[in-house]
């Protein structure tokens, strides 16, 4: 495994939440196109990301890795 390079995935979202400790949620839209149609869809999903200062607040822009 020497030398090969990880890639992880980097998302950019907006905090929504900070109220947890520790703990904030993030909001990550991404436009995928239909299958069928293509048209364009907005997917949007959240996830809880880890913030051991608590210095991220509500409608800050976050990059997720």
């Amino acid at each position: 495994m020497a030398g090969h390079k990880i890639h992880k995935r980097r998302m950019i979202g907006v905090v929504t939440s900070d109220k947890m400790n520790k703990t904030c949620v993030v909001l990550v839209e991404r436009r995928v196109a239909d299958r069928k149609y293509g048209k364009y869809l907005t997917n949007r999903t959240k996830y809880k990301a880890h913030d051991e200062k608590n210095e991220f607040k509500t409608g800050d822009r976050v990059q997720i890795v």
